[in-house]
């Protein structure tokens, strides 16, 4: 999409500008709306290099001594040394109004425990903390360590179960003798379970390695199985496991009932005359047993070891095996040790870090909890465990022009508010380029997880992973200006922006979003409001190729409005699925809609004013989708509505949309979908949707699509 420099479509003042905690609580819904876009703190100095030192920096560098001044010319070596001086200056007075900047300066830093920033480490409005590198100066911090010593297997034992054309190809090192102990275990995480930290990985060129796997792309399908939810064995086809050694921790990864759930499961046992393979009953969640057809392969297997790229850890012995994809000598090679959070965030207020590089790590990159407007800004966060940056409770807290990739679970996790009195957090994603993510859990671990009441997620450019890119939880988020594609490449039954299964989590607005090259011969959808998900506004956005562009999935007082569909089979798909195969959710067979209705007090104040719809849903059938409009909708190609289980327009409202030939637009062939000024559908009430404005901007921590040289 077009590039530019300030975002328009909001307007206000920015949450810098002296708001304190008690003030951003007395801000309204609507208010709110308008001040979202994230503040832009920084020390005064750090739009470029300090012209001369001044009281408001202090440096570090890999170099340095923490028995240095702090200083240009002698800076201290480490984060922690840097925090405790500040601390100091701030107990003895000696803080300067405008704040201080923390200078990194170029090189790797290399983390063995979390570095942690606390109350006491917090600024002002006026004058905040920054931690940031230092211009055109490229700095790392790392959870990991960069190894080197490979050379080729002398173990004649090892060789004879490695392929004979492959054993010159793979090299060995001993993690043991460089005093790497600790590789972290293999569970069975899934779709379903807490967020874990993954095991130690290895990375060649930036790039995360392959643990050994079979089949090497693909995969392999269940055989036969007894179809029971607690079957712990199935068979299989071939006779590839007669190479592999039951006590080596071999594993299998899969989608064993549903194609949009993924788990781990510990092989047990093998029956190499059955074909039967049994897995060990302590796995855990599986997703309702194993369906025969389904996918899955086998991991962390020695004799697999047959491809550029792969590697294979004997956690017994301490021996890394590796198939460089080219020459190691060439390349940098680090492994990932870390599980806790590389910085941690807690109760502190205006601190930014800007400029930095987090990567080889087995937990999160950064986690802030509680306090107010901290900002994540300008950074890279590469090759990371589990999810980039976690933001849980606190107010106005916002990653804001970061490049976030391969991570092990997701993006950003954005969680605040209350929403009990539906009071917002303010936290915001925005102008964030999100890719590679879901590298190990597949399923449910989103680019961006919003959650809460009152969050924003917009300008964000997210692409290429195995399920869905968005999932919204809550009240009154604002998800807007972003561009998707190429999501739920590896599941069906999903959507790019999904939500499901709560009449309450009202007031979400999904607007201006432009979502394409979906997957279109599985059940994919651009946006999804599953099992009776309510009172979201859908309006404005693009769709161009998607299995289905909108799915109402039973839900109420939705409203689909002035989007533009194209090539999608159908463009809006609305069922009444509480009348049909689920009608288990109102004969008391299933309480969980009904659950999350006395969660909240929905026929009380705040939410009786808010959303009244809710105060008498459940004594007028509530199973019916009633209050859902589509109106006003551009539909090109593909088909236009599905309406199921008996549904008609008298229970949905369906009117001015426009499903004519050649709407106009401005350039089909080159994908700009905005409709020309004599456009048929204007006539219909049609609004233009401002396309040149969705996506990635400049603004002082990126140039277009990357980010800016000041830092990472």
């Amino acid at each position: 999409m077009k590039k530019r420099d300030s975002d328009s479509l909001t307007a206000g003042g920015k949450l810098g500008s002296g708001l304190t905690r008690r003030d951003f609580g007395k801000l309204s819904i609507g208010t709110l709306g308008a001040i979202l876009p994230g503040p832009q703190i920084l020390a005064a100095n750090a739009a470029g290099i300090p012209a001369e030192e001044s009281a408001n920096d202090v440096y570090i560098s890999p170099d340095g001594s923490d028995r240095g001044a702090g200083t240009r010319a002698r800076p201290f070596a480490t984060l922690e040394h840097a925090r405790d001086h500040v601390r100091t200056l701030k107990r003895s007075g000696k803080i300067p109004q405008r704040g201080i900047t923390v200078w990194l300066r170029s090189g790797v830093y290399r983390l063995t425990e979390t570095f942690k920033l606390g109350a006491e480490d917090s600024g002002t409005s006026a004058g905040p903390i920054a931690y940031q590198a230092y211009p055109h100066e490229k700095v790392s911090l790392i959870g990991g360590r960069r190894v080197s010593g490979f050379g080729p297997i002398r173990d004649a034992e090892i060789l004879k179960r490695i392929e004979k054309p492959y054993r010159g190809e793979i090299l060995q090192l001993d993690l043991r003798a460089l005093g790497i102990t600790d590789y972290g275990k293999l569970i069975s995480r899934s779709y379903g379970s807490p967020i874990h930290p993954v095991p130690l990985e290895l990375f060649f060129e930036d790039r995360p390695m392959t643990l050994a796997r079979w089949p090497n792309q693909g995969w392999e399908k269940v055989g036969k199985t007894t179809g029971g939810a607690d079957d712990d064995s199935f068979t299989y086809q071939g006779d590839r496991p007669l190479l592999w050694r039951e006590d080596d921790d071999v594993w299998l990864h899969g989608y064993w009932n549903w194609d949009w759930a993924d788990t781990y499961l510990k092989i047990k046992s093998i029956d190499q005359k059955n074909h039967r393979v049994e897995l060990c009953p302590e796995n855990g969640v599986r997703g309702n047993g194993f369906r025969p057809g389904q996918r899955y392969y086998a991991l962390n297997i020695l004799e697999e070891l047959d491809d550029p790229g792969e590697y294979y850890l004997d956690r017994q012995n301490g021996k890394l095996y590796f198939w460089p994809p080219e020459p190691v000598a060439g390349g940098e090679t680090y492994v990932s040790l870390l599980e806790q959070p590389l910085v941690e965030i807690k109760e502190a207020s205006h601190i930014t870090m800007r400029g930095l590089t987090f990567e080889f790590t087995r937990g999160s990159a950064i986690e802030i909890s509680g306090g107010l407007n901290d900002q994540i800004a300008g950074c890279a966060m590469r090759n990371i465990g589990t999810f980039a940056v976690k933001i849980e409770g606190g107010v106005a807290h916002g990653v804001r022009s970061c490049d976030i990739s391969e991570t092990g679970q997701g993006g950003v996790i954005l969680e605040g508010g209350d929403r009990q009195t539906l009071k917002p957090a303010g936290h915001y994603a925005i102008n964030n380029r999100i890719s590679h993510y879901s590298r190990w859990t597949r399923t449910y671990r989103p680019a961006v997880r919003i959650a809460g009441v009152g969050n924003r997620v917009a300008h964000n450019l997210i692409f290429d992973a195995p399920h869905a890119a968005i999932l919204v939880g809550g009240n009154n988020h604002q998800i807007e200006l972003n561009e998707i594609h190429h999501v739920a490449l590896e599941t069906s039954d999903v959507g790019a922006i999904y939500m499901g299964r709560d009449y309450t989590q009202r007031g979400n607005i999904i607007r201006y979003n432009y979502i394409h090259d979906l997957p279109v011969e599985t059940e994919v959808n651009a946006i999804y409001l599953d099992d009776c998900w309510s009172g979201t506004t859908i309006y404005g956005n693009v769709v161009h190729l998607a299995h289905r562009a909108v799915l109402l999935g039973g839900g109420r007082d939705n409203t689909v409005d002035n989007n533009i569909f194209i090539d999608c089979h159908p463009a809006v798909f609305v069922d009444a699925r509480g009348l049909g195969w689920a009608r288990f959710w109102f004969d008391g067979r299933d309480p969980s809609l009904l659950d999350g209705l006395k969660a909240v007090p929905y026929n009380k104040p705040p939410y009786s004013v808010e959303y009244p719809q809710l105060v008498h849903l459940w004594q007028d059938d509530p199973a019916l989708p009633k209050g859902n409009s589509i109106v006003r909708n551009v539909c090109y190609g593909g088909q236009w509505l599905q309406l199921l289980d008996g549904l008609t327009n008298k229970v949905v409202e369906i009117k001015d949309n426009y499903l004519g030939p050649d709407p106009r637009f401005v350039d089909f062939a080159h994908q700009n979908f905005q409709l020309r000024h004599d456009s048929p559908a204007f006539k219909l009430g049609f609004k233009p949707i401002p396309m040149e404005k969705i996506g990635l901007y400049s603004d002082e921590y990126r140039s277009t699509d990357k980010l800016s040289p000041s830092g990472a």
